[in-house]
Order: C-alpha cells, then structure tokens, then sequence
C-alpha cells in the first residue's frame, strides 16, 4: 500500500523504471570501489525503502505533480501568519475536498488576490501539495520567456488536456496578468491568451475526471475590467500582514529579543510577507555582515537599530 500510495499517476513503462532504479540502488550497495573484482553476494542484494524513495526522486512520471517546482514557490515554507490566511488556506483546502467527493462540481475555479508578495503563489502551491492529487501543475510566465503567444497558448492547452487524463487535477495560474502580457499603458495585454484561458477554465472535464483550478492575481481590477474573474467560481483577497499577523511571524523566525518583537512588529504594520522575509535577511546580516549564520542559529539576535536602517531601505524601495 506504501508503494501505491508514491506511484499515483505512474505509467507502467516509468514502474518499470522505477523498479530497475531501485535495484540498481540495492546493487551498488554491494560494489566495492576498492576491489571491482571482488565477487557480489547475491543473497545479500535487497531492495529497501531508502532505494524505492531515491528510485522515485530519479524517475519522474510525466502526469504526476510537480512537487519540486511548487516547493519553490514557498522556500520560507508556510508559516502561520493571521487568521485571515488560515481562513483562506482551510477554505480552498474545503473547495479541494469539494472536488474529490462532488458528484455535481468537476470543474472548480478559485482565485486569489492581493498586493505583491502577500503570499499568494506559496498558498497556491500549499493547497496544491496538500490536496494530494495526482496531477499537479502550475502555469507561470517564467517558463515561457520569449516565446510566441501561440507557442504559450499551446503549452498551456497542453497542460489542461494532461490534466483531463487524471481523476483528480490539480492547476495553479500563477501571475495571470504577466500569462497574459499585460502592461499598464494603453493597456495592452494578449487577447489571444485570454480568449484560451477563458475556455479553457470554463471547459468542463471528460466524464470521471475532476479539475481544481487556482488562479493567482495582483491585478484584479484588470481581470475584472475584461470579464476575466467571473469565470472563477470564487475568489479570495489575500492581506498584507497587520501588526499581529507580523508579531507572529517574527515570534516564528525566532530572531529578535523577546524585548524588541513589539517595537518590530509595530513597524511591519500593512507588510507584504515576501517583503518581510527579505528585511529578516538583510538585518540578519548585521551592520558588518557574516552575522547570519549565528543569528539563525540562535546564537545571536537581530540589532533592533540596524533592523530599522534596513526597514527604511526597504521602505524606500517600494
């Protein structure tokens, strides 16, 4: 059951793979480096879990989720940062469950919304990691540098029918406005990709297969003025941390004295958490730098001063 449990979405050439991966693991196990001649016990050669799971990370299946690049999206990990985020996370973690157990809902589309950096991409990838699904993707310009708008909307058409192909799918559309080459003057952006994306998110799944879609924004009101989000079915408005919701971050990372968390969290008041975390880096390096191991450590703790000399860089930078 622990084998099928990795396997999900594994074709039977990739098990296949798998499988010899593994042995080959159990084999060089018994190889001496020092003496190639030296005979191989063959009764001692047994494939364990440790060789299964490194067999797994060598053979990727090419419908199954795509756990390492939605791993990057969150690079902090996920840490508690204020009932409104637990909320949104426990919501679209319920529209998940919704879709495995809904006879009536095989296609459901949510999207999330704020300022940049509020979390929204590493929510996103969370829900798709946690969910469980066989399939999961995410869509992002960042693959897609330089290339054609056909050539983009036929990498995205591609991913969807992959989708249909799973019972249960997970897509994340990460940066929305940047998929659809949008700018600010005029405004402009691709009608072409558009027009692809509002069918296709409006395109119900072949019988069987069931489809979550989460769509990630920091313009909305662009999405909104070309009818883009009321193709989702809900949608979420991801805050900028208040001053509780940045205490508790803070109180997490476990790098300042207990006496100056207060006087921190008072001045992160409305922060966006991805400008948070590059603050918490740029004052753990200390005035002269090379202070950040220690202070990750534990040893030492951030120079409240310094701190705030770094909040006015970054504040400067907005």
């Amino acid at each position: 059951m622990i084998y099928a449990a990795r396997t999900k979405n594994y074709s039977g050439a990739e098990l296949e793979g798998v499988v010899k991966s593994a042995v080959s693991y159990a084999l060089n196990r018994q190889l001496s480096l020092d003496d190639l001649t030296k005979p191989v016990e063959e009764e001692n050669i047994k494939v364990t879990m440790d060789d299964f799971l490194n067999a797994l990370h060598e053979v990727i299946p090419a419908f199954g989720a795509s756990t390492d690049d939605l791993e990057r999206c969150r690079l902090h990990g996920m840490v508690e940062c204020g009932d409104r985020h637990k909320h949104i996370y426990q919501r679209a973690m319920l529209i998940a469950e919704q879709v495995k157990v809904s006879k009536g809902s095989p296609l459901v589309t949510c999207l999330l919304e704020g300022s940049r950096g509020s979390g929204k991409t590493a929510l996103a990838a969370t829900v798709g990691i946690d969910s469980d699904f066989a399939y999961v993707k995410i869509i992002s310009a960042e693959t897609m540098i330089g290339l054609h708008e056909s050539t983009k909307c036929a990498q995205i058409i591609k991913v969807f029918e992959d989708a249909y192909k799973s019972p249960l799918s997970v897509i994340v559309l990460d940066d929305i406005e940047r998929l659809l080459e949008y700018v600010a003057i005029g405004p402009r952006f691709s009608n072409l990709i558009s027009q692809t994306l509002l069918v296709l998110l409006k395109k119900l799944p072949p019988k069987g297969k069931k489809l979550m879609v989460i769509g990630t924004t920091s313009e909305v009101d662009f999405l909104d003025s070309i009818g883009f989000c009321d193709t989702f079915s809900i949608t979420y408005n991801l805050p900028n941390l208040s001053r509780n919701d940045a205490k508790k971050v803070i109180e997490q990372l476990n790098v300042f004295a207990d006496e100056d968390i207060d006087s921190a969290a008072e001045a992160l008041d409305n922060m966006p958490i991805k400008k948070l975390y590059m603050l918490i880096e740029m004052a753990a390096q200390g005035a002269q730098g090379g202070s950040a191991e220690a202070i990750y450590s534990g040893k030492e703790k951030i120079n409240i001063s310094h701190f705030f000399d770094c909040l006015g860089d970054v504040v400067r930078l907005v």
